[in-house]
């Protein structure tokens, strides 16, 4: 930004063209130009008017408190649903939430719904072989700090094992961790069931495979690299320098051994001085032991045990006079107040209307951000200890 003196004496203020851009608010349908970094990338891709339309609720705040409202109105969606497939409004929720929320966060409520969504339907054997759950389950596992506890879950409870991306996801997160042997036991389970699809999952296996042998290829190559001797730098040795110099290393080590013929014997060093010095030391006279004979009864050896214990309950302790604490009376009685509202709310969900268990509709944000931290760490903190993997 600059200023320029007209020729009247007035003062105009230049505007760069990126400031001029943003205070004109003009729309020209590539608004998430301005905001690209905190846009979380998507398999499926974005939709470019819905992202514009989402980014926007970052510096407008009607806009982001709409996006709220429209969330809770999908959850009320799910509470509602009675028709023949109850996954799919979740699916439509965690898609909406997806565009909608670009940047993702804690503060999204993504990672919760996840977690509803997926402890909804774990029990019910119409989804264990449905891709779509499946799915959920993978991206929600992509969202914890570790998880290899939630591939040991759905095989353990046998959800998701006919499709390839179980077995492509759960091995590449072990290749990951660097337990390249359980992954390659991974795919070869994955290919002993005939997961589908099986050329997806053999490609991917393939892949593996040359990763593995690059790395120990690499390994080879620098033990092997190891093993050459020092030398300074500028120097090159070549395969036969190299036998020279172990041929002469042998020859130089046999030479320092010394000769040694068979039967020989070896003399051993005696010190002569040392019968003078031991004769200045004086003996030590000799005390008369007499040895023992017998060791006595039993009674005499254990001396310490002929007292006879008493009881200690006779025995009392004085007590020291003084002033008695004497309790004040009670006094009145604080009545509480309670609010009218929580008492009506508290009344309702006693009566048994059906509230979501996502409590996104009048949920803090500061509430769903806690909760989003606690299953990143623990995923499977919500589940019934039964359904666990051992």
């Amino acid at each position: 930004m600059a200023t320029a003196k007209l020729d009247d004496g007035r003062q105009t203020v230049i505007l760069d063209p990126e400031t001029e851009f943003l205070a004109s608010k003009e729309e020209t349908g590539n608004e998430w130009e301005l905001f690209k970094e905190n846009v979380r990338p998507l398999k499926r891709g974005r939709n470019v008017s819905l992202l514009n339309h989402a980014l926007k609720s970052q510096t407008d705040s009607q806009l982001k408190k709409s996006l709220l409202l429209n969330r809770a109105r999908l959850i009320e969606a799910i509470d509602e649903y009675k028709g023949e497939d109850p996954l799919q409004p979740w699916l439509e929720c965690i898609k909406w939430v997806q565009e909608s929320f670009p940047p993702g966060g804690d503060c999204s409520g993504l990672v919760v719904i996840y977690e509803q969504c997926v402890r909804s339907f774990w029990h019910e054997d119409r989804y264990k072989d449905d891709f779509r759950y499946l799915k959920v389950w993978l991206e929600y596992a992509e969202n914890c700090s570790d998880a290899e506890v939630v591939y040991s879950f759905l095989e353990s409870n046998k959800i998701g094992l006919t499709h390839a991306s179980f077995y492509i996801s759960y091995a590449l997160h072990m290749e990951g961790k660097h337990k390249v042997k359980t992954a390659n036991e991974i795919f070869n389970r994955g290919l002993s069931v005939n997961a589908q699809p099986t050329k997806k999952l053999k490609a991917a296996y393939k892949k593996f495979l040359t990763r593995s042998m690059r790395q120990v290829n690499a390994t080879n190559e620098v033990d092997t690299e190891n093993q050459f001797p020092a030398r300074n730098f500028g120097t090159v040795l070549t395969k036969e320098t190299r036998n020279q110099t172990s041929e002469s290393s042998d020859i130089f080590r046999k030479k320092l051994k010394p000769a040694r013929t068979h039967g020989s014997t070896l003399s051993i060093f005696k010190d002569t001085s040392s019968g003078s010095v031991l004769g200045h030391h004086t003996e030590m006279p000799k005390v008369d032991v007499k040895p023992w004979h017998s060791l006595g009864a039993r009674a005499e050896r254990n001396k310490e045990n002929n007292i006879i214990p008493s009881k200690w309950t006779s025995n009392k302790i004085p007590q020291r006079p003084g002033p008695r604490i004497v309790r004040p009376p009670p006094g009145p009685q604080i009545e509480i107040f309670v609010d009218e509202e929580c008492s009506e709310q508290n009344k309702a969900e006693n009566d048994g209307d059906k509230t979501s268990a996502l409590q996104l509709r009048r949920g803090d944000g500061r509430d769903i951000k806690k909760e989003t931290e606690l299953l990143r760490e623990n995923p499977l903190r919500n589940f019934p200890t039964s359904s666990l993997p051992r």
